[in-house]
Order: structure tokens, then sequence, then C-alpha cells
């Protein structure tokens, strides 16, 4: 390896420190789990500095080193060597097996030698290395390792980019490399046990070896050292020698191997992909398929029959395959993703794996081949499209129904759509967007829309994209969605109850969405302007009431300005740190302080309204579309893992119904002239599931007699006749009833109650005394959710929790609190959503002008006419209660009024 001395910049060996590099990921990196519920976090950590260090270096030689298991050398020399180390936790030491594996399959070389660390094979490797004259980068987080610097061995730190040279060792440590072992045997390591001189810190210790040169020199001038430090280090003198060999990395090792075993070896591309499949790493798995020449690029390489549809005869070939084939896979391409103005530009179909076409028709930039005329396309589709007798599979088929009925059509025979396919099989597995399900399920990377349209600003519009590019992505997509279906689809035949909920409730739920999307809510801008002063008035009013609190003017949207406020200048309790170790200024903590200072509670009311006046007095006015003269929001089936829908562009279901702003905001959402607005809400309805799930008689009681069940609970949890309970025990026991579905502690119900945490467990106690088959339900339902790893929904709808058997605690009782709740609020969900179907459905049936406009969670809103109302309410509630038999009855409350306020 002489030719490293004869190269002008040779490329440094680098040796990483892996062991350090696997604690510090394990304890600074969030929790990561592989979609098997397997940790991941370290080997995600470690494996992202290893691709940094191949990037800014790109070595030749490179090598991973870890320590190996049992004892050394140095456990021989001292009994009590890191004996205060506790043990690897189990979560970390199931990690390393598969990092091995990648750091292998990276084609890097792993080393670990038993009886000694892996501080000592970095350092005999690199004395190794300097003989032959090559440069050394060591990458550590381990201090100690500065003994190792030379002039041509540098530390770099890939956590935080500090780099240690000489002149930098000197400057950190007060010493030079050749004297870090003086300095360490001088302080001793408490990490390590190792015995140093009690008391003495670096700045001691390199002051004595600056003035007496060495630990010799010390040693032999200890009499000289003055006051407490002094008799320390003479108390010290026979265990120093111990303290210097421990703390010496050894670098004469006979490892039994050259420097040529450590040359950089080709990626095994086949078995990386495999880990990184296991691993859950999909944007490396992405990477990986990309540089290896994926062949989503270019579908002739595998086979793949993608037409480009330019002719008459062409489409009517294809037409005939589509009416021929039991179920084709359909999509369109569009100018944007808003569904009330976007147009069609293009459609793709598939009716076998491999096997598809686009047919564009608005391509419209310059030099574009001749393409088929939109409205004949469309007017031939018709027939197809319309008809419910034609089955159809598509990738969130409910946005390109709306586009569709821009162009007049309406989409029917919507039997399969790939992304609740995957939604339904396992909600919390990943994302289920079309690009990572194809990712996970067929190890394919798709062509992505930002391959053939730009990233960012320049960024262009499906239109303009040319057609050699177009086809492949369009066909494409009509594919892979074929395929995916034919993955996913065995798994809901083997599973009837999802199965079920996958036919009779979300397949169904995608026409009564759309239509609800497509007709919009009606809001009053100019109430909304009006709201929008008052609330910028109010927001100045407190501003001005900080700044006076304060006693100097800054900036309350700035955290860091804040938190120098709050815990710098007033001294206020830090209740808890950032990752970075700063005082947090997050919502929950300043909830906690404002309990007992006005400053804290004055930010919170300020970024209340900021938020209203941003996410809805401000933005909705802009969201009114021109033409219809609505706002129009999305609603999202597949995001939520309990089964409830979300609500986006904007977001109608998080506007607050209990503060007098909110209830302002929702007082801007009107009724068209000589309609009203209809509220229809369920009444305490995860209650009324939990007495059901859970069979407890005292509860079923209750609800049947309809009692006020805040107050029947009082009743039983105070000893008192329901009569005789007063205002506080009904909120103490609406807290309790609440908090208990939600998996609430002793000690969040004595902050929520403002309460010691031994009263509010008594609360508790005396709940669990009253109502017995409660606890039983609770205990039963985290039972099988450790047995099968998932809960159920009353309707089959399951909730997996992968960290429900975790060794970690905090993650443990997370899904234990998921495991009871979610069964609730799963099945709350789908109770909604057969409602919404049934009404949809009776709507429809009877012409009705009615209209269903907005669902926000346990409530459906609709516009009436004036003289429809008591028609369309009886129906309304006699529907939404009979959609779902329970042991209790569902109660549904329903009022009108001009808006939606009105209406509650």
């Amino acid at each position: 390896m002489a030719d490293h001395d004869s190269s002008p910049n040779p490329k440094p060996l680098i040796l990483v420190d892996g062991s350090s590099y696997l604690y510090r990921a394990f304890h600074a990196l969030p929790a990561l789990s592989n979609p098997r519920g397997e940790p991941t976090g370290a080997v995600f950590g470690v494996a992202n500095m290893l691709k940094r260090l191949l990037n800014d270096y790109d070595p030749e030689y490179m090598a991973v080193v870890f320590d190996a298991k049992g004892r050394t050398f140095r456990d021989e020399l001292f009994e009590q060597y890191k004996a205060n180390r506790p043990p690897m936790p189990e979560e970390l030491s199931e990690q390393i097996p598969p990092l091995l594996e990648l750091i292998d399959a990276m084609g890097l070389a792993v080393l670990q030698v038993e009886g000694v660390e892996a501080d000592d094979v970095i350092g005999t490797l690199t004395r190794a290395a300097e003989r032959e004259g090559m440069p050394v980068v060591v990458s550590t987080g381990d201090k100690d390792m500065a003994q190792l610097v030379s002039d041509r061995v540098t530390l770099v730190n890939t956590m935080d980019d500090t780099v240690l040279d000489r002149d930098s060792v000197a400057k950190r440590f007060g010493v030079p490399p050749e004297r870090i072992v003086d300095l360490l045997a001088l302080t001793g390591d408490k990490v390590d046990n190792i015995p140093g001189v009690p008391g003495v810190g670096p700045k001691t210790a390199a002051k004595w070896l600056a003035r007496y040169g060495s630990l010799e020199g010390v040693v032999a001038h200890a009499q000289e050292v003055q006051g407490k430090a002094g008799d320390s280090l003479r108390a010290a003198l026979d265990t120093l020698p111990l303290s210097y060999r421990l703390a010496t990395i050894k670098r004469d090792l006979d490892l039994g191997l050259e420097l040529e075993a450590l040359r950089r070896r080709p990626p095994d591309t086949a078995r990386l992909r495999d880990l990184l499949r296991r691993l859950g790493f999909r944007s490396w798995l992405a990477d990986l398929q990309g540089k290896a020449g994926d062949s989503s690029g270019d579908p002739a390489r595998d086979g793949r029959d993608y037409q480009l549809v330019l002719d008459p005869g062409q489409l009517e070939a294809w037409l005939e395959r589509l009416r021929a084939a039991p179920l084709f896979a359909f999509d369109t391409e569009t100018t944007g993703l808003d569904y009330i103005q976007a147009r069609v530009v293009g459609v793709s179909f598939a009716v076998r794996e491999g096997e598809a076409a686009y047919v564009p028709f608005s391509h419209d930039y310059p030099g574009v081949p001749p393409q088929l005329d939109r409205d004949a396309v469309l007017a031939a589709l018709r027939p197809l499209l319309e008809d419910p007798g034609v089955k159809k599979l598509g990738h969130n088929l409910k946005y390109d129904r709306n586009v569709l009925v821009n162009h007049g059509l309406e989409l029917a025979g919507i039997a399969h759509d790939t992304m609740l396919e995957s939604y339904v099989i396992d909600s919390t597995a990943n994302r289920h967007d079309l690009d990572t399900l194809c990712e996970r399920y067929l190890d394919h990377r798709t062509i992505h829309y930002e391959d053939v349209a730009g990233k960012g600003a320049k960024q262009i519009g499906f239109n303009q994209v040319a057609l050699e590019q177009a086809g492949p992505y369009a066909a494409e997509d009509a594919d892979m969605t074929l395929r995916l279906h034919h993955h996913f689809w065995p798994q809901l035949e083997a599973a009837q109850g999802l199965r079920r909920l996958y036919e009779e409730l979300e397949i169904p739920l995608i026409e009564v969405l759309s239509r609800m999307e497509r007709t919009g809510v009606l809001v009053d801008a100019q109430a909304l302007e009006r709201q929008s002063e008052e609330l910028a008035e109010r927001m100045q009013a407190l501003e001005r009431q900080v700044i006076e609190l304060a006693g100097e003017p800054f900036n309350l949207g700035s955290p860091k300005q804040l938190q120098a406020i709050l815990f710098d200048k007033l001294g206020l309790p830090v209740i808890r740190k950032t990752p970075k170790g700063q005082p947090s200024t997050a919502e929950d903590v300043l909830q906690e302080l404002a309990q007992d200072y006005p400053l804290p509670q004055l930010i919170l009311e300020h970024r209340s309204l900021s938020k209203l006046k941003s996410t809805y007095t401000d933005r909705l006015p802009e969201l009114i579309n021109p033409v219809t003269g609505r706002v129009h929001t999305s609603y999202h089936q597949a995001v939520a893992s309990t089964g409830r829908l979300a609500s986006a562009e904007p977001n109608l279901q998080n506007i607050p119904i209990r503060t007098e702003t909110g209830r302002r905001i929702r007082q801007a959402f009107v009724a068209a002239p000589g309609r009203l607005i209809l509220a229809a809400d369920y009444s305490q309805i995860e209650l009324r599931i939990m007495a059901h799930l859970s069979g407890d008689e005292g509860l079923r009681a209750a609800f049947r007699e309809g009692q006020d069940i805040h107050r029947a609970t009082a009743a039983e949890v105070f000893g008192a006749p329901a009569g005789e309970v007063t205002p506080e025990q009904r909120r103490a026991a609406k807290a309790i009833n609440f908090g208990l579905i939600y998996g609430m502690s002793a000690f969040g119900l004595a902050r929520q109650l403002g309460i010691d945490r031994e009263a509010a467990q008594a609360y508790i106690d005396r709940y669990f005394a009253r109502y017995p088959g409660v606890r039983a339900y609770m205990e039963r339902t985290r039972e099988q959710a450790r047995r099968d790893g998932y809960v159920e929904t009353l309707f089959g709808r399951r909730l997996y929790l992968r960290e429900i058997n975790s060794r970690n605690g905090q993650r443990r009782q997370y899904a234990e609190r998921t495991a009871i709740n979610a069964p609730m609020q799963g099945t709350a969900a789908d109770i909604i959503k057969r409602a919404m179907i049934q009404v949809d459905r009776w709507l429809r049936s009877e012409a009705s002008p009615a209209c269903m406009i907005m669902q926000v969670h346990d409530e459906l809103v609709f516009e009436v006419n004036v003289e429809d109302l008591e028609r369309v309410r009886t129906q309304v509630v006699r529907l939404m209660s009979d959609a779902a038999e329970l042991s209790v009855p569902l109660e549904v409350e329903a009022a009108a009024g001009k808006n939606w306020d009105e209406a509650h």
C-alpha cells in the first residue's frame, strides 16, 4: 500500500467508532420501528452517519469497529472497570445484528476483536496506517480518542461536525495529544469507573501538566501541590499507574489482518435492498433503486407495454378492451390539485399487469404532437364511466370523480380503491400514497411527479409535460394501481370483517364525500373580515399587556425571545427542556405555567387568537371559489389511524365550539336565502360505546334511563343523591368519564381538576368500584392487544399497536392507552360513516333539495329549505340513531338556524 505515499492528496483511511455512535444514535434520535414493530432508530442513525462519511470522503479504505462481547484486559486489570455502566438496553442490543449486516452489505469492513475494546482496534489500525504514510480520519464521539491525534490522524465527530487536529486538541483540552492519557489518568472517568484523582477536573489537571510537563512530573512534584487538590493527588499516587493503563488505548495489537482487508467493496445491492425493505428505510431504498437503474423510467426495460394513444383506431381498440374487462384501472391527469377548478388533460387505463395506455388530449406546450379531441374522447368514455355495472379500480378515485364532474361526467361503478385497500388492511403501516405503496409492496420505485414536471417554483403543470414523458408516467399509475389491487385483494378476501368494512363502508363513502365536497359550504366573507379586524385589535391589546408584564418589548412569536423573558429574566420554573437542552415554551408547558403566572396565560391567549385569525378569519375568504361562491374542503379517508375522517384545505373540523371566538367564526357559516343550517350531533357517543363494549350494567342503566351521565357518575363516585350533586362534583365526574376513555392517569386528572394526585387516584378508584365492568373491559382489551397486536372496532376495523409489547415503558403505556381508546373512537367513526351513507341514500331517493355539507367528528351538518326542515330533521335523527344497534340508545341532538352557531 506504499502507493499512498506517492499521491499528492491521498484519500484517508476512515475508522469509525461504531460502539460510540451506536449509543449516541440510540439516545439522541426518536424511537423508530419497522412495519413489524422492531426497533430501528439506532440502525437508522448509525447508517446515516456512515452514508455521510462515504459522501464526504469517498474513501478507498474504511472500517467500522465495535466492542466485542465479554471481558477485556482492562477488566482483568481492574475488577471495577465500567462497573457503573448499566447493561445495554434490550431495544438497543437487538438492533446490533441487523446493523452489522447492513454495514457489511454496504461493502464496509466490520471489526470486533475479543478481549479488547473498539478504541484499541482503532488505535492499532491508526498506527499501522501511519507507518504506511496513509492519513487517517477517526470518526468518534469519544474524547479519549484525542490521544490518537497526530500530524496524520484527525478526529471527526459526525454528530456535531467538530474536527480535532493537533492544534484544536491543545486548544480544547489544554494539553497536546501526547499528554491526553496523562490528563485522563488525573481526571479519571466516572462512566468507565477509572479512579483518577478525586475532585480534580480537566482544568486543574491541564494546569498541573503545563507546569510539570507530564504525569511523571506531576507525581514527582506531588508534595508541592497545595490545598485539597494536593491532598487528593497525594492520596491517589498509588492508583495513578492503574488509571494511566486503563486510559491508554492499545496500539500494538496483533489483529491478524492487513490494511488491504479494509478496502471498500462494491455494495451487495440485492442484499442491501432486502435489508432496507425489512428495516423500513423507504427513502434509501428508493435512492438505491434509482441508482441501480430501476426500470420505472423506461417501461420497455422490464417488458411493460405502455401505449400513448394518439389516433381514433388506438382509442377504439382500448375501449373494446375496457368493455370486455371485468375490472379496469382508471386514472386522470389534470391541471392541478384543486378539484373544483382542475381540468382533465388525459386519462389512463390498465386491464392486465404490464399493459396500460395514456390518452392525452389537452397538453398544450409549443410543438406538442396532434392529440385526440378532448370532448370526443370524453363522449366515447361516458357510457363506460357512468355505467354502475362497469367496475372501475383506482387510487384515490374521489379526486378523479370530482374532477370529471367539471366535464359533466358522473363516475359510477367504483368497485375498488387501492388507497382504501391499504388503509383498511393496516391504517398505521405507512402512508397510503401510490409511490409509497409501490415501493413497499411491489419493490418498485415509480416515476414521481417531480421526475416529469420538476420541483418547486420551476414545476410545470401536467399539461406542459412532454408526451414522451407523460405517457409512461400516466400509464404506470394505472398499471401499478392494478398490481397493488392484486396484492391487496387476497388479503381482504381472507379477512371477511375487513372486507365488509371496505365494501360496505369505505367504498360507498367515496361518492358521499365527493358530493359533500362539491356542494361546499357558504361563508360570509364580510363577517369574517370584520372578525379579523377585531382579532387583530385584541391581539395588539394582549401584546401591550405582555410587554408591560415582561418589562420590555419582544417578539411573541419567537420561542427564543420568549424563553429569555420567561426563564432568564422572570425566573419562572423550567418544566421541561428541548432536545438541545433549552427550556421549552411548548403549549403544554405554558399551560402548566399559566396556572400560577399571568404572562404565560396571556401568551396562550395570544397564540390561540393568532391561530384562529391566520387559519380561519383571514384564510377562509381567500378560499371561496369564484364560480360556486362556496368553500370546498377535502375529506381524507386514509389519514387517521382510528377511521376518523380528516378535513383539509381548509380544516373545518378544528374550529373551537366552546370559545366565544370559535362560535363567532361558526356564525360566518351561513345558509343560502330561503334555507337553514341543520346540525345533528351524536350525544356522548364514545361513552355510550364504552357502556356497550364494557357491558357494565351501571353505565348501561344510566343511559337506558336517560340520566345525565356525568351527574349519575358523580352520584356514584361521591356517594350523593343525584339531585344533590354539586357543579364541582359533576365537573370532576365528567373529567373522569372522558379521561378514562383516553387513558388519563391520576396525575393527568389531578392536573385537570387542580387537586392533588392522591385525591385524583381516590376518585378513579371509586369510579372503578362503582363501574367494575369498565375496569374489566380495559384489562381485557390490554390483554387482547398484547396477544394479537391489534384491537378492533365493533365493525371489525383494526388498529395495529406495534409498541404494545415494547420494553420501553413510555411507548408501551401509550400503546395501552391507545388500545383502550381506539375501539371507542373507531366505532364512533364507523357509526357516523354508516349514518352518512344512509342519509345520503335517503336524500337522493327523495330527490330532496336538502344536502349534507359538513362532517365534524360526531356531527353532520346540512343545508335545508325552510319548509322542509321538520321532515329532514326527523328523518336524519332516525337514520343516525339507527346506524348501529348498541345495548344503549344512540341519542342524536338536532337543531337549526340561519348559521352554524345558531344550529347548536
